[in-house]
């Protein structure tokens, strides 16, 4: 008896000694952490073997995490038969399915030893941890990024999400290719016309905001895929409808497919590359939208005017060659969304969410994929723990004493949004934007103003003519003729371009198969005159007298028939010019970009670009407005490529393409205010837009100098 109540006293003191130990043990644990452990010295080997004295190192074994320790052929996993007394459970580890203890605290009490409960915790606390376990998860991701290297994996990903990018400039060139085309083929009248760049920038605005965000709660592929198919599936479409109403809505909601596009592959790719890779290669990321402006180019001129590739069902269904251009432009879209099936979710978004083992299976394969491509597939990925935050909304929702937590949350998110790098950020987004979308229409605006003042001076001027009893077959271009009298005359399949008739007589004429563009008969007489197959009607009649004359099987609609219209090419190459200019500053920025710095790029380009626009002083030709709009757009890319990369770096994961698709959104508004501000201008005044641009780039440009640097973040 004497020695059971011995042993007991004994097994009683060894509990409350142990008891001791790991109290004491514990709170220098918590010291040590809240020392260094979050600190910019930590190696790789502090993740790997933390806590190495108690014989924990786990590695992935069939899908689950074990004891990598030598042990005999009997020996059991940690992960599944339990723990010493020395061991520990480390949150973020795999551990198995986790057997949570039933032991709950009491009145508020914790046992001694005991941890504290997330549930005792304020939520400034629980942000608090989380916070030190997202910059302990940074670190170690970086690190993880290093080991697996650049290889294989990233240039595959960057040729996926660079047909998606593409897709995103297509767009933008597309709206100004088809928009004389589909106007004049739907007969939109001129209070109608340029809508469709507008509301397609609209859409544009409304879907970066709406899938940046959504990318941030549902996955970066995910959301990327839907958005990419909503494009693809609405702008196929809309090269069918005959309607301008439908055909406006099918290209709204296409454009609100793309602007995830830009928020999103940014985010995707800045996720798998490591710090010292970044800034270089998202700038090579950004070629993608030059190549969609070359690609949108070069199909615009190979197709748009050759108006012979179209059909007809009947007189309610037409099929013109700029339809067809628009299904071609829809094909880098479809190849991005087949692409993109084949390749896995971001791995740090994975961790974000709290998904270790998905991250874990991706980055194995980013590392093995890159080592076989080596040569070295013999090389073992030797990563066997990540650091996994808390979930800020699960712990939200244990803290009682809270009424609305969706609401807490809701606050929460937007006041972190909001902060003044957010706002500097918009303002240049904003302001680079204008000063580019802006000088982008006026450009191509100015120089066909340039052009329509040469097509006028050599005009041909006929006064006083009598033509009698001759036959019409050929062209007329660019004439005015004034106080004619025509006899017997003959006008058959031929056309009118640019040709007016002022005081005109036609006296006995007849008229088969004509065209007519931009011509019009002003105080003119028709008598005893015949038409037939023909397009002049009420609208080309202005203030004309027809008398004892008839029309007959008259051409309804409006005819798109430029044939070889040399405006058309024209057009078209100087886009393509002004987006192959952009070529070197690509180049340079990729290269410069990890070396001078994203802000000096972003200011110095902006500030350059703004004196710039003094030059276009000197624009008195078409040659020297080309020149002026090549080098226009060769100084800005630097600043598009610097503010891409900012963007990225400053948000963190959980709010990245967020923040992203905001700023993007104010891009796509700053666009639609620049398009209807510089558009007035056309014509008018060079000053008013020459001073606006300058301006607002210089001022832009002086802001991005005052954001943080991020060119030494690791992706928090």
């Amino acid at each position: 008896m004497d020695e059971n109540r011995t042993s007991l006293v004994k097994g009683a003191k060894d509990i409350a000694k142990e008891a001791k130990r790991q109290a004491a043990r514990n709170f220098n644990k918590a010291v040590d952490r809240a020392s260094d452990e979050y600190s910019n010295q930590r190696s790789y080997n502090r993740f790997n073997n933390e806590n190495e004295e108690e014989g924990y190192n786990y590695q992935q074994q069939d899908g689950y995490y074990g004891d990598n320790g030598d042990h005999d052929d009997g020996a059991s996993s940690d992960a599944t038969e339990g723990h010493d007394d020395e061991d520990e459970i480390y949150e973020g580890e795999y551990q198995g399915v986790p057997a949570y203890s039933d032991r709950k605290p009491s009145d508020g009490h914790v046992a001694l030893g005991e941890p504290v409960s997330d549930s005792l915790k304020s939520q400034k606390d629980l942000e608090n941890e989380r916070q030190a376990d997202e910059e302990e998860l940074a670190q170690q991701y970086e690190l993880i990024l290093q080991e697996c290297g650049h290889g294989r994996f990233q240039w595959q990903l960057y040729f996926v999400l660079g047909l998606a990018l593409m897709s995103d400039g297509v767009e933008v060139f597309v709206v100004g290719f088809v928009l004389p085309s589909a106007e004049t083929d739907m007969c939109v009248p001129n209070s109608g016309a340029g809508w469709l760049g507008s509301i397609v920038y609209l859409g544009m605005m409304v879907g970066a905001f709406f899938w940046g965000g959504l990318s941030d709660k549902v996955g970066r592929r995910q959301i990327l895929l839907i958005s990419l198919s909503v494009n693809g599936f609405f702008a196929f479409l809309s090269s069918f409808v005959q309607g301008y109403n439908m055909f406006l809505f099918c290209r709204m909601v296409s454009g609100f497919g793309i602007g995830g596009a830009v928020p999103i592959v940014f985010s995707f790719f800045a996720e798998v590359l490591a710090r010292e890779k970044r800034g270089e290669h998202l700038s090579w990321l950004c070629m993608f939208w030059m190549i969609g402006g070359i690609y949108a180019s070069a199909m615009a001129w190979a197709i748009i005017p050759h108006y012979g590739w179209s059909f007809s069902m009947g007189s309610a269904y037409q099929f013109h060659s700029w339809r067809v251009f628009v299904v071609v432009c829809a094909l880098p879209c479809v190849s991005a969304v087949v692409a993109l099936t084949f390749m896995p979710e971001s791995p740090r978004f994975y961790l974000e969410m709290g998904k270790h083992d998905e991250a874990w299976m991706v980055l194995k394969h980013i590392h093995d994929t890159n080592m076989r491509a080596r040569g070295e597939p013999e090389r073992v990925f030797t990563v066997n723990r990540i650091k996994i935050p808390k979930q800020l909304d699960e712990l939200v929702e244990m803290q009682n004493e809270s009424a609305n937590p969706r609401g807490t949350r809701l606050i929460h998110f937007i006041n972190s949004l909001f902060k003044e790098n957010t706002i500097k950020l918009a303002a240049v987004w904003f302001t680079l934007s204008f000063g580019y979308y802006g000088l982008s229409v006026w450009f191509p605006d100015v120089i066909k103003h340039l052009q329509a003042d040469e097509y006028a001076s050599r005009v041909k001027i006929h006064n006083n003519e009598r033509i009698e009893d001759f036959t019409f077959n050929f062209t007329l271009e660019n004439q005015i003729h004034r106080n004619g009298l025509f006899l017997n005359d003959r006008f058959i399949a031929m056309k009118f371009k640019a040709v007016t008739f002022i005081d005109s007589s036609f006296l006995n004429c007849y008229f088969e198969d004509v065209s007519s563009v931009g011509s019009y008969f002003k105080n003119c007489t028709f008598v005893d005159s015949f038409f037939y197959n023909t397009d002049i009607d009420d609208s080309k009649l202005i203030n004309s007298r027809v008398i004892n004359s008839s029309f007959h099987h008259n051409k309804t609609g409006c005819q798109v028939t430029f044939d070889d219209d040399y405006s058309a090419y024209w057009v078209y190459f100087v886009n393509f010019l002004g987006t192959l200019a952009v070529l070197p500053g690509n180049i340079v920025s990729a290269l410069l970009m990890d070396k001078i710095g994203r802000l000096s790029m972003l200011g110095g380009s902006m500030v350059l670009s703004g004196i710039s626009c003094f030059f276009l002083w000197f624009g008195t030709s078409e040659s020297m407005m080309i020149f002026m709009l090549c080098l226009y757009n060769g100084l800005s890319i630097s600043a598009w490529n610097s503010l891409d990369v900012v963007t990225t770096e400053l948000y963190p994961t959980d709010r990245r393409c967020t923040g992203f698709g905001f700023c993007n959104a104010m891009c796509k508004l700053a666009a639609v205010l620049g398009n209807l501000i510089f558009g007035s201008l056309v014509g008018i005044t060079k000053a008013i837009p020459i001073l606006l641009a300058s301006s607002v780039l210089v001022g832009g440009g002086l802001i991005g100098l005052r954001l943080p640097d991020t060119r030494a973040n690791v992706l928090m």
